[in-house]
């Protein structure tokens, strides 16, 4: 069965980030289709980027990067999950896929975004983002607004109509997630 990951996109103290990563594995886990684990980034206490090397020679000289890589690496499938920061995806999330290249490439990625325009402009740059790490993102994403979907701004709510946002994701995600597996095996084949 494929693994799928939600990846947290925050580490800030207080973050409402892993209230949304949470909700998302619970939904995730209904669902099915695959297995699902919370990855969060704000467990490999990664620094500003700091290896030498380019991410796609795969020459890392720190633990905390070999750590990340290798979790990463177990899955087959993402969603990462980001709020809106000054109209981009949050800075933890676009550091922390900075460390990493091969471990992403041909694989699958959806997306759940929130803030006071729901995510969209933050999904919007994480698209070109995975793009340039070779990830196959679907088009479906989950969508949640600051002001409706999370009371006093803080504890996440989501409203049933934001809530039905991520179905269509998941549908997407689980096909393409095996879809990309023929495609890595296509790719070992020809290497």
């Amino acid at each position: 069965m494929s693994k799928i990951a939600i990846v947290t996109g925050s580490t800030r103290p207080g973050r409402n980030n892993l209230g949304v990563a949470q909700w998302v594995l619970e939904q995730a886990q209904s669902f099915g289709g695959a297995d699902y684990e919370l990855v969060d980034i704000a467990d490999f206490n990664l620094p500003i980027l700091d290896e030498p090397f380019p991410a796609a020679y795969q020459n890392y000289q720190n633990d905390h990067t070999k750590a990340f890589a290798a979790k990463i690496a177990e899955f087959d499938g993402y969603i990462f999950i980001t709020g809106e920061y000054n109209h981009s995806v949050q800075p933890a999330l676009a550091n922390a896929l900075s460390f990493l290249n091969v471990e992403l490439n041909n694989k699958a990625a959806g997306m759940v975004g929130y803030g006071s325009a729901m995510g969209a402009r933050a999904i919007e740059h994480l698209r070109g983002i995975l793009s340039e790490l070779q990830i196959a993102h679907v088009q479906k994403t989950g969508l949640f607004s600051l002001f409706a979907d999370f009371e006093n701004f803080a504890n996440f709510a989501p409203t049933e109509q934001s809530a039905a946002s991520v179905q269509p994701m998941f549908e997407q995600l689980v096909a393409w997630t095996k879809a990309m597996e023929v495609v890595r095996e296509n790719a070992s084949v020809n290497a």
